[in-house]
C-alpha cells in the first residue's frame, strides 16, 4: 500500500462538492483529513491518501481535472 500527502484548495463553487466521498467511492482509496478549513467562499484540506499506487495516480489525475488546486508533497509515488 502506498501513501501520499496532498493539499486541496478551492473557491466558492468548489467547496460544497463531495470530493472526499468521490475519492473513496470511485478510486478505492482511503482518505485521512489531517487539517482543513472550509468556509462558504474558500476552503483547503491537507489529506493523507493511501491505497494501491495505480488508484492513487488515477485519483490524483482526476482531482486535477476538477478545478481544485492540487499540491503534493511527493514528486513521485513509491511503494512503502
Amino acid at each position: 500500500m502506498t501513501e501520499i500527502e496532498l493539499t486541496l484548495t478551492g473557491g466558492r463553487d468548489l467547496v460544497a462538492q463531495p470530493w472526499i466521498w468521490k475519492l473513496c467511492r470511485d478510486f478505492d482509496i482511503h482518505v485521512n483529513i489531517e487539517k482543513a478549513s472550509v468556509e462558504p467562499d474558500f476552503g483547503w484540506m491537507a489529506l493523507r491518501i493511501s491505497g494501491a499506487p495505480e488508484n492513487i495516480q488515477r485519483a490524483t489525475a482526476w482531482l486535477m481535472t476538477t478545478g481544485l488546486h492540487v499540491e503534493s508533497k511527493q514528486r513521485a509515488i513509491g511503494t512503502s
